[in-house]
């Protein structure tokens, strides 16, 4: 069937509401957007659904998520669970909650308990309510930091992590085996209700969750001493203004500064292009804030509140500093490992997660604590969760803190993802025992510098939309592999780790041979002087992603060299 099909079945589906098909009329004579909006399904990828709104099966809509969701229901009594059970949270997005409804009476209509939340929660929540509730299956209605045309679907399995193999394949498989509206089933939310199927669930959950968070602060003292230490935060239109309010004035800071403008939960999100911390924009409320009321700290987390970002007051030069993911991760790396060290909470054979393109400064760290870093994962905070669910079983090391490099930290093992309420907690904590010190976050990440040398990193994109651009994507990278090259830029190559292919090249002598790697289609090549980049198509937008990393001798020299770097990669790629 092709896209001009598809448009005419759901235009003349009993099945589809009339707004829908208002909204497909309306398209009728645009050939480009039928074709976009239905030339395909939707995919329902390793972490579930993400995309544009909007009426077709390319689109996120109730008829794609009621689809997703009849697959998932369909693996559950496949795998023979007798009463399985689910957690649904959803953000600020706009259809965030009917989305989350929809999955709630499918679910429901399948037989599957469903705890829903009354109001949106972040995703960390999500995470710790699935383990606090036993839950076989989680499923959160977000599209984390994309721009307010998205929403997505995010799987959650048993753990509370998101859902990797095998249960990814098993569960794909069902979903695509959904073909059409008639294989759904749905229920009444009233019926669902009394039926005992449907539960609504909020401020017990929210206290249990913010009690695990209590648990993880190390130095309550020092709090106490420094709870004047002025905070600027924002949650970007999203769900972490109550959890994270609630936990610092729990725990003594009494100077924080909301952006206010920001603490409209809003799924158009009116102050900035795109809700993400990772862009210099989302910052701009926040800085001047800062500046009017001398804040020492700007803390903003992302819509669904599983990313964090930073900015760091340098009172030296009386200005205010971005933290990449890799600077304020590697601070708190440090801080852990030092503050549970010194006072004998580090447990036996200790490890730090992360993931392949980390900063190579937490490995140095870790050397320092004796603690294993266990970095050779994919990207993707799943994969850290996964290696907490094999520490789990086989007790070969003890997680003590998880990271990535965009944005995303797990203090402890009360959840399985990444959190930013927990982070910011943390990233507090910290602040306030180097204030009491007579330094600020920016002083210690000048100290951790000049002590295991100057690493920078940054990530850059190239997009391509369409089926033209996912094809050109996997072509680049292909052509990597078929082309190797030895010499980017001034670096002359050492290494080259291809992931799909499972090999270690040595560029010197060209000999391959077998490497113990994730299965992933992407490459990364190993450079002179601690310099590397990563290559790979991103999991979540039409986007080719390139990581890259550089050792300087000082700040300006380490800018410098990424900057060339990055100029160099992205050329053999034009």
């Amino acid at each position: 069937m092709d896209a001009k099909q598809r448009y005419e079945m759901w235009l003349g589906s009993d099945q589809v509401d009339d707004v829908t098909k208002q909204e497909l009329v309306n398209i009728k004579d645009n050939e480009a957007e039928i074709e976009d909006r239905f030339y395909t399904n939707l995919e329902f990828g390793t972490g579930g659904l993400r995309g544009v709104m909007g009426a077709g099966t390319n689109r996120m809509n109730i008829y794609t998520v009621r689809m997703a969701t009849q697959g998932i229901a369909n693996y559950l009594a496949k795998i023979g669970i007798s009463e399985p059970s689910a957690a649904i949270a959803f953000d600020n997005r706009n259809n965030a909650s009917l989305y989350a409804l929809e999955t709630a009476l499918c679910l429901c209509a399948n037989g599957v308990k469903v705890y829903l939340f009354d109001a949106l929660r972040p995703t960390p929540e999500l995470s710790f309510a699935v383990r606090h509730l036993h839950c076989n299956i989680g499923v959160n209605i977000t599209a984390s930091h994309n721009p307010k045309e998205y929403n997505g679907y995010k799987v959650y399995w048993d753990d509370g992590a998101q859902i990797v193999s095998p249960q990814d394949k098993e569960i794909i498989a069902e979903v695509n085996n959904i073909e059409d509206f008639s294989m759904v089933k749905t229920m009444d939310k009233d019926a669902a209700i009394d039926a005992g199927l449907l539960n609504v669930i909020g401020q017990e959950i929210d206290d249990a969750y913010i009690g695990e968070l209590h648990k993880l602060v190390m130095n309550p003292e020092e709090i106490q001493k420094a709870g004047d230490l002025k905070i600027v935060y924002s949650p970007l239109h999203g769900t972490g203004l109550k959890p994270v309010t609630r936990v610092l004035s729990e725990l003594g800071f009494k100077d924080v500064h909301v952006v206010e403008e920001q603490a409209v939960q809003d799924g158009n999100f009116p102050t900035v292009k795109s809700p993400n911390p990772e862009g210099a924009e989302a910052y701009a409320l926040s800085l001047e804030l800062a500046k009017k009321v001398g804040g020492e700290l700007i803390l903003v987390t992302d819509p669904d509140a599983d990313r964090l970002g930073m900015y760091g007051y340098d009172s030296k030069n009386n200005e205010y500093k971005e933290f990449t993911g890799n600077m304020f991760g590697a601070i708190l790396c440090d801080y852990v490992l030092m503050q549970r060290s010194q006072s004998g909470r580090l447990p036996e054979n200790p490890a730090i997660v992360t993931t392949v393109v980390i900063t190579n400064m937490v490995k140095e760290i870790c050397k320092k604590y004796d603690t294993f870093c266990d970095c050779n994962n994919l990207i993707g905070f799943k994969n850290i969760a996964s290696r907490m669910r094999a520490y789990e079983q086989t007790g070969e090391h003890n997680y003590v803190f998880g990271l990535e490099d965009t944005f995303g930290c797990l203090p402890g093992t009360y959840a399985r993802d990444k959190d930013s309420v927990g982070t910011l907690m943390l990233l507090c904590e910290a602040a306030a025992y180097y204030k009491n010190r007579g330094m600020t976050l920016w002083d210690r990440m000048v100290e951790l510098w000049q002590e295991y040398g100057y690493y920078k990193e940054k990530v850059q994109t190239m997009k391509f939309d369409g089926r033209e651009g996912a094809a050109k994507i996997q072509s680049m990278i292909q052509t990597l592999r078929d082309n190797p090259v030895q010499k980017v830029g001034a670096y002359s190559v050492e290494k080259i780790y291809d992931y799909k292919l499972g090999t270690e090249t040595d560029a010197a002598t060209g000999k391959s041979e077998a490497a113990v790697l994730p299965k992933s289609n992407m490459i990364y090549y190993q450079l002179a002087d601690g310099a590397w980049f990563l290559v790979r198509p991103s999991g979540t937008e039409p986007k080719i992603k390139f990581y890259l990393g550089v050792k300087g001798s000082s700040q300006e020299d380490a800018a410098e060299q990424l900057d060339e770097l990055a100029v160099n990669v992205k050329a053999m790629f034009s």
